[in-house]
Formats: structure tokens, C-alpha cells, sequence
């Protein structure tokens, strides 16, 4: 351990310390962000990057766990990548993949897919399925894996179920949209009965949304860290918790 690693644990710890765990938020929301300019400044490949990226998710969780932290999302892919060339997405696919089977594998994590999960290919959407299915009795974090999740995609699907729920209990057109409500929506959302994030991280610098969880974080706390996210460390997670606990939250009040 050189010094630079023992100042930031040093002052990990005193962070850590000096947190009260009853304003931790109890679902964070993730957008990862910043793998492949990890790699560029590295050196290394595209697929490098993801897998550096991956490997962060596993040691992210521990901190949540330590922290008292009951949901997390965490967005790996978008709607918006299938637009990347097939080189850099069939990698990226079987890294996921790889990154889900071990969560499952860990055994303490409850596995949720978020996203279209007809836009995946047959094999990762067996992955995804296969996860939800062994994890479902865990009794740690939920940790909600955003794969092929659009925020607009994810309205549209909700709507579009509410509607085929609606019409195959025989009631019409009129009668939706004259009830319809915020409540009704949000029932067919893919994160229908989980809490919204209290707090939404991203990191690379980048200042935007992007389209993450546009109906879920109407009141969450935004926190964005510059590092890219292979780099991010515990003591950037501490210092947003410790951001966001010194936050007056009022919910548009």
C-alpha cells in the first residue's frame, strides 16, 4: 500500500464514521458511466473498460450493504447502445451476463431486470430471467439490473400494459382515460412496489440524466462525481452519502 492509499483510507474511515446511518437513502440509483474513457486514459480496450466497470459493481454493493442501503439500480445498458457496432456490443452482452450470473453466485443479492427485456437476445434474456428466479428468496439488497432501460421506453411499456390490463377486463378507452392516474402508472412501471431513489449517482463528470428513472426520480437527490467508473472508490460513495444526508428534502413542498 503506497501512501496516497493510506491517506484516502485513512480519511475513508473518518468519513464513515461521522455518518448517520438513519439518513442513508435507502434506494440509490447508479448510472455507470465512464468505462470506455477508463480505458482510453489506461490504455486499454473498449472491452477492458466494461470488464473494470463490472468488477466495481460487486465491491459497490458492499459498501451499500455496510451502509444499510435496501435497493440499488444500477444502469448498464441502455436502449440508446444498441446503436454501438456489434464488436463492442457482443462483449459488452457476455460481460453483463457474466456480472449478473455473479451476483447470483455471491447469494446475499435479490436480482430484478429492468428494461425492455424483448429488445435482448434470447440468451441474455434467459440470464436475466433465470437470475430474478434463483434470487428471489435472498434476503439482501435488491439490486435492480438495468439492461436495455430507456426512462421514455419504460413509460411507454407502462402505459401500454396498463391499457391491455384494462381492455381485458372489458372496460373501454372512455373509461381509461377518464381514471387513469399517477398511481395507475406507476403500477406498471418496472420497478412496480419498490420505494423511488432517494439518491441518483453518476459518474464520469457528465451532468445529465440521460433518460435514467424519468418517472422514479421526480424528488431524488442528484449527485454527480467526476471519476470515471472503474475509479470510483469508497471514499467517493462516503462523500455522497455525506452530501446527501446534509440535503433538506421537500418534495416539492
Amino acid at each position: 500500500m503506497n501512501l496516497r492509499d493510506l491517506v484516502y483510507g485513512l480519511y475513508a474511515r473518518r468519513v464513515e464514521g461521522r455518518l448517520d446511518h438513519d439518513q442513508v437513502p435507502k434506494h440509490i440509483g447508479v448510472i455507470l458511466d465512464g468505462n470506455r474513457r477508463w480505458a482510453k486514459a489506461a490504455g486499454g480496450t473498449t472491452a477492458e473498460g466494461h470488464q473494470a466497470g463490472a468488477h466495481k459493481i460487486e465491491e459497490f454493493l458492499g459498501w451499500c450493504a455496510e451502509t444499510d442501503v435496501e435497493v440499488v439500480t444500477l444502469w448498464m445498458l441502455s436502449t440508446d447502445n444498441f446503436d454501438r457496432p456489434e464488436g463492442e456490443m457482443k462483449p459488452l452482452l457476455g460481460i453483463i451476463e457474466a456480472t449478473v450470473r455473479s451476483l447470483v453466485a455471491d447469494g446475499r443479492w435479490r436480482v430484478h431486470h429492468v428494461g425492455a427485456l424483448d429488445l435482448l437476445p434470447a440468451h441474455t434474456q434467459m440470464v436475466m430471467k433465470e437470475a430474478e428466479e434463483a434470487t428471489r428468496t435472498n434476503t439482501g439488497i435488491l439490486v435492480n439490473v438495468a439492461v436495455g432501460y430507456g426512462g421514455r421506453q419504460e413509460i411507454a411499456d407502462a402505459v401500454r400494459s396498463l391499457l391491455l390490463e384494462r381492455a381485458e377486463n372489458g372496460v373501454s378507452l372512455e373509461e381509461v382515460a377518464e381514471n387513469v392516474d399517477i398511481d395507475q402508472i406507476s403500477k406498471h412501471l418496472y420497478t412496480s412496489g419498490q420505494p423511488d431513489p432517494d439518491l441518483v449517482i453518476r459518474t464520469s463528470g457528465e451532468q445529465r440524466l440521460s433518460g435514467f428513472m424519468l418517472w422514479q426520480s421526480a424528488h431524488s437527490e442528484y449527485y454527480f462525481c467526476e471519476v470515471f467508473w472503474p475509479a470510483f472508490r469508497k471514499v467517493d460513495f462516503l462523500r455522497a452519502l455525506r452530501d446527501y444526508a446534509a440535503r433538506h428534502r421537500r418534495y416539492g413542498g
